[in-house]
């Protein structure tokens, strides 16, 4: 259904789940830009929160998060006293203005504290931010998920979650890490059905190692018949200078550039005849979920999780790597967990790196997360549109952008190309074949 142009496709691109990309954070900000950036949300301004859990009980070898081995308990709970500690220090420099409607946990894999843990830490922020009725999600690992896990989720009102799956054939996984039998995926589902998950999503991969069309199909098939109501189909981006733990993985075993993309296609086909609705170029959702609605209605957006319906302007993150979104500065956590600790048990705001959104920045981050999320974009207020025109021509002589007048848009047979094409209105990129990952 997609015609490939390798050539389109050759220069790695970031996946814009903010503008400027963390590729263009600096250390020229630190705690007092995060502490204005607090003082300045109005009252009654709706935020959301992120949590980080940078720790796993296993680590997989493909993984690029910012994340450790989860076994020493004393870690564990040390960390998880200074995250209460940030909380307490944000809840106190908001001074009750933010509204908090949303709160997500993710890592790492938050199920490497105890179920008793994570009901602590809920506790403590819903008292922090005085948190009525939040929408909770939450990332899992199936691998150790059990029953009292599933009751602290139903206890705290989480309703949303996510499976880390990538794929269900046992060969690729031993090649990638990350041994998970169908039947651990397959209990961990029915036990979040039964804690009252409603919206259920799994995360895919394809360009993985030794990887062949039947094996993506084959976890497919396994992963619709489960039913979740979002995936994720994302294609793996090798980069072992970035990432040690990648240098386990077989980069010969590796798909080249032409099979990633039919594996994509393939994804999007056999999702699409399942009755899943595409969600940008590599999230699918049932016509019910509320990701699905807000793309129908116009109403999706992109954040640092991805595509979402989430309308707040203001992401608050909370742990070591986290970042926070302001609609004027992206602000980053220390990555060392050493040094987070010192700074948070100090009393003092963690920020390490980041960057001020100028307003000309803010309009080009709303111009690609249009692009993205809308499959057009109106680029009159960009004062370099003729560079950008210029710079797409390549696209828009194989049919694969159509202008407007200022309005460019994206036909539906250009989806594989969306991160290509957004990034002609990104000043910052220049060609690199080692930032990003691949463009498909």
């Amino acid at each position: 259904m997609w015609r490939y142009h390798p050539d389109l496709l050759a220069t790695p691109v970031p996946r814009y789940t903010s503008f400027p990309t963390a590729a263009e954070f600096t250390e020229s900000v630190g705690p007092a830009d995060f502490e204005a950036a607090l003082a300045g949300v109005r009252e009654g301004e709706r935020i959301s929160l992120y949590l980080h859990i940078p720790y796993c009980r296993e680590l997989c070898w493909y993984c690029g998060c910012n994340t450790g081995a989860a076994n020493r308990g004393a870690r564990l709970a040390a960390y998880l006293q200074r995250l209460g500690e940030e909380i307490d220090q944000v809840a106190r420099a908001l001074d009750g203005r933010a509204r908090v409607e949303r709160i997500a946990l993710g890592g790492g894999s938050p199920n490497a504290i105890s179920p008793q843990q994570f009901d602590a830490l809920m506790r403590r922020v819903r008292e922090a931010f005085a948190v009525t009725d939040p929408i909770v999600s939450i990332e899992l690992d199936p691998r150790g998920f059990d029953r009292e896990w599933a009751e602290a989720l139903n206890w705290q009102g989480v309703r949303r979650a996510s499976l880390g799956v990538q794929t269900f054939v046992p060969r690729i996984q031993a090649a990638i890490g990350r041994v998970q039998p169908l039947e651990d995926v397959v209990a961990t589902v029915g036990l979040l059905r039964e804690a009252g998950i409603d919206s259920l999503n799994f995360d895919l991969m394809y360009g993985l190692p030794g990887q062949q069309p039947g094996d993506l199909d084959e976890t497919l098939t396994q992963a619709i018949g489960l039913r979740p109501e979002r995936l994720a189909v994302f294609g793996y981006a090798h980069v072992p200078h970035l990432i040690p733990r990648q240098r386990q993985i077989d980069a010969s075993a590796l798909p080249d550039a032409e099979a990633r993309f039919l594996q994509a296609g393939l994804g999007h086909a056999r999702l699409k005849t399942a009755g899943y609705r595409p969600i940008g170029f590599d999230h699918f959702a049932l016509p019910h979920d509320a990701i699905a609605e807000a793309a129908r209605t116009g109403r999706l957006r992109r954040n640092f999780q991805g595509f979402t319906e989430d309308p707040a302007e203001i992401l608050i993150g909370l742990g070591a790597s986290s970042i926070s979104a302001f609609p004027g500065a992206l602000l980053q956590n220390e990555k060392n967990s050493g040094r987070y600790h010192l700074q948070i048990g100090n009393g003092r705001f963690a920020t390490a790196r980041g960057i001020i959104r100028s307003t000309l920045d803010q309009r080009r981050g709303r111009a690609i997360e249009a692009l993205l999320c809308a499959g057009s974009a109106d680029l009159s207020g960009l004062p370099e549109l003729l560079d950008i025109r210029s710079r797409m021509l390549r696209f828009e002589d194989r049919g694969l952008v159509i202008w407007e007048g200022s309005r460019v848009r994206i036909p539906d047979e250009a989806l594989p190309y969306a991160r290509s094409i957004a990034a002609t209105i990104d000043p910052y990129r220049a060609p690199s074949p080692t930032r990003f990952s691949s463009a498909i």
